[in-house]
């Protein structure tokens, strides 16, 4: 079995994230800013924890954090554009 690659767990997170984004978007909406935010929270963490102390931490790990950032935007854009906004934010 081959290692999966950031690209395709984007895609991956992508997918998942506008899978929930069709079904529910105010649930999609915070769900995406809490586990984006808490990525991003534990991407700076590890990153000045690195700049202050080198550790043998691959450098898979900070892909994967980045693109687990990346992926709810992404998501959010993506169904923002195609449907016009959010249904809860149109009352």
């Amino acid at each position: 079995m081959r290692p999966i690659r950031p690209l395709e767990f984007l895609l991956l997170e992508i997918v998942i994230y506008l899978l929930l984004w069709l079904f529910n978007d105010y649930l999609a909406s915070l769900l995406s800013l809490i586990f984006g935010s808490i990525c991003l929270l534990i991407l700076l963490i590890s990153l000045i924890v690195e700049a202050i102390e080198r550790s043998k931490v691959p450098r898979w790990y900070y892909l994967f954090l980045g693109v687990s950032v990346l992926a709810p935007i992404v998501a959010a854009v993506i169904y923002l554009l195609l449907s016009g906004g959010a249904s809860w934010l149109q009352q």
